[in-house]
This record gives C-alpha cells, sequence and structure tokens, in this order.
C-alpha cells in the first residue's frame, strides 16, 4: 500500500517532535539525576528550605511532564506544567541579579518557559501520542478529545 502525500509527516510536524525531544531532555537528565542520590537530593532541597516531599514531586514532575512533552501524550499539560516550573524556579532562585550566573539561569528559565508555553499553544504535533489519538478521537471520551 502506498503512502499518500497527505498521511506523511509535514516538516513543521518533525520541527515540532526535534522542539519536543530537546526541551524536555534538561528535565528527564535533571530529574534522573535527582532520583539517583535521593538522600543528597533531599538534604539539598532542606538547604533551601523546602521538605523532601517537595524534592520528590519535583522529580515526579520532571520526569513525568518530561515524558509527556518528549512523547507527545498529553503534551499540552506536561508543557503546561514545566513552563509554570521554569518560571517559579526563575522567579524564586535566581532573583540574584548582581551574579551573571544567576542572571543566566533566571533568563535561560524564562525561555524553556516561553518554550513551553509556545508548546502548549500549538499541541505536539502529529509524530505525537496526542496526534495518534487524535486520529481515533471519534472513540474517545470528550475530556480527553479536548485536551488533544
Amino acid at each position: 500500500m502506498m503512502e499518500s502525500a497527505a498521511s506523511r509527516p509535514s516538516l513543521a510536524d518533525l520541527i515540532l517532535l526535534l522542539g519536543r525531544l530537546l526541551l524536555s531532555l534538561i528535565f528527564l537528565h535533571e530529574g534522573l539525576v535527582l532520583a539517583s542520590d535521593i538522600s543528597a537530593t533531599v538534604d539539598i532541597f532542606a538547604k533551601l528550605g523546602l521538605a523532601a516531599p517537595v524534592a520528590f514531586a519535583v522529580i515526579a514532575l520532571q520526569i513525568g511532564a518530561g515524558l509527556s512533552v518528549a512523547t507527545g501524550f498529553l503534551s499540552r499539560l506536561g508543557a503546561l506544567a514545566l513552563a509554570f516550573f521554569c518560571l517559579a524556579t526563575a522567579l524564586l532562585f535566581h532573583t540574584n541579579f548582581a551574579s551573571q550566573n544567576e542572571l543566566l539561569h533566571f533568563e535561560k528559565d524564562l525561555a524553556i518557559a516561553g518554550g513551553m508555553f509556545v508548546l502548549a499553544a500549538s499541541g505536539a504535533g502529529s509524530i505525537s501520542i496526542d496526534g495518534l489519538l487524535r486520529t481515533r478521537a471519534d472513540r474517545m471520551h470528550p475530556w480527553l478529545r479536548s485536551v488533544l
């Protein structure tokens, strides 16, 4: 059976896939690093005045939403969660603008949040689990259909 031009992914879909993978990489890597030495992670969070459950929540958010963005499964929700996480991180932890390093982290977090907001608005594209599910939209719950 021949593939029709309409069924082939567009350049925009390929770019969305590349963008999703690049955006998710930092969160997946950091979440896995934090999870790999949980006692050190809890200690670092404690020094910041944050309890252990916050550390576990951050790890779950980074890995869960990172996978959501990478795979394109409920990617709009994952992207929104990571966008707000980046804004919170920038505003709570990177406000010492006298330090060039802190300013750079602040700007990086804002840029990543911007990319995540764009992804939340555009969706994951056809090369995603969301795209695959959209082709079967007539058989899914209306709530899930609206999220995709």
